[in-house]
């Protein structure tokens, strides 16, 4: 018989894979779109921004207002909207037949509201629960995302490839399993109590606080070092290195999710220091998107998007511990406020790689060293928004470190 202790640690997990459906379903069905409906590839980015930007709005809400909610009731609601969601985006040709971006417009608006509300309360009923290691759980919650990842993208692109991209809505119904599961658990299961601010006034006097606004920073620029990579490594491995698209959706994708969550699962089993973590994966993922930007062979390219995955993967859970640990009595606001600075980070960074890339394509000076160079505009183009990737993990180096140090004088 399950305890309620793991029934709840099992309804967060679903509820994690659920997010990793809702985060990447989309990317995966932007070719499916714009052959079978036409939509054009900016009304298709819009689909991640909007997903970005409604869970920040949550973020944003349960930042000021969490006082206001019953989150064992809001826990019980989050996955049966992932379900109404991914409903009314499978649907949507049969809902909207004049229309069927209106419909996939709002599936995304539905199902990203579960994610923004899942990424603000499942970390603190993770911490809230009794444990030995309790970093360790946090860093093992994650893991599980980022192993849904590879999961939902190799079931993917093996369901369209066997059942064919007309088929599509198909794969979104398949998907709800999970949200389904996490419903079960949760209407079973006894929340543990988390404390919110008593008050709005509470919420404003915590954000004077300069350490809680480095730690904002850190979880923004971790952010925007993972999903920059996780958002481009396809389309930089097909563009800029000449690896086909199936292959570039395996590898760029799935194999960055796989070696994200192998650094959290090895966090997770044998890590300490999420600091000292912190600090070597800004480094390392510096290094990592120099390669990748500047390698003229394809396989060292690859290996260094792959490799991202692995140095990137302790930065946005690192960054929730080093956060949760210097402010316990944040509660739900502190997990709140993180949440907002890693989805704005996880908003800006592809954004501004992709504003960069389409400034160097229509540059009549790196038109011209591109044909000096030998490449094409697009080619350099994607390498220059790649260093430009670089700099979140490099302008974190500092911060990571100064958060290692903090943490070393209180060993001492």
């Amino acid at each position: 018989m399950m305890s309620n202790t793991q029934r709840v640690r099992w309804a967060c997990y679903t509820s994690n894979l659920s997010m990793s459906v809702a985060g990447n379903l989309s990317p995966l069905l932007f070719l499916t779109f714009r052959e079978m409906y036409g939509i054009s590839y900016s009304l298709l980015g819009l689909l991640v921004m909007v997903n970005f930007v409604t869970q920040l709005i949550i973020d944003l809400i349960f930042s000021f207002f969490s006082h206001k909610f019953n989150i064992p009731v809001v826990l019980r609601i989050m996955p049966m909207l992932t379900i109404l969601g991914l409903s009314v985006y499978a649907l949507s040709p049969v809902l909207f037949p004049q229309n069927v971006y209106v419909g996939l417009l709002l599936g995304t608006v539905v199902f990203s509201t579960s994610c923004g509300l899942a990424e603000v309360l499942i970390s603190p009923v993770i911490a809230a629960l009794p444990s030995d290691n309790p970093d360790r759980d946090m860093s093992k919650l994650h893991s599980i995302y980022a192993w849904g990842v590879v999961g939902v993208v190799i079931f993917a692109t093996l369901f369209l490839l066997l059942c064919g991209s007309q088929n599509w809505q198909w794969l979104a119904f398949i998907f709800m399993v999970m949200p389904l599961l996490s419903t079960v658990l949760f209407l079973c299961a006894r929340i543990p109590p988390m404390k919110p601010p008593e008050k709005t006034s509470g919420a404003i006097s915590f954000l004077k606080n300069r350490g809680v606004w480095a730690c904002v920073i850190g979880i923004f620029l971790g952010g925007a070092a993972e999903c920059t990579m996780a958002q481009w490594a396809s389309g930089y491995l097909e563009q800029a290195m000449g690896i086909p698209k199936l292959l570039g959706d395996v590898f760029g994708v799935a194999l960055f999710a796989a070696t994200l969550g192998l650094g959290r699962t090895l966090f997770s089993k044998i890590g300490k220091h999420a600091s000292h973590a912190l600090y070597m994966g800004a480094i390392g993922a510096t290094a990592c998107y120099l390669i990748a930007a500047i390698s003229p062979f394809p396989i060292v390219g690859l290996l260094g998007c792959a490799a991202t995955g692995l140095c990137v993967s302790m930065l946005w859970p690192g960054s929730l511990i080093v956060a949760s640990d210097r402010f316990p009595t944040g509660g739900v606001l502190i997990y709140a406020l993180m949440a907002a600075g890693g989805d704005l980070g996880a908003s800006v960074g592809p954004q501004l790689v992709g504003t960069v890339t389409d400034l160097a394509i229509e540059s009549p000076t790196l038109i011209s060293l591109a044909s000096t160079l030998g490449t094409a505009p697009e080619q350099l183009g994607m390498k220059l928004g790649m260093l430009i990737g670089m700099l979140f993990p490099l302008a974190a180096i500092p911060l990571y470190r100064h958060f290692w140090k903090k943490d070393r004088a209180k060993i001492s």
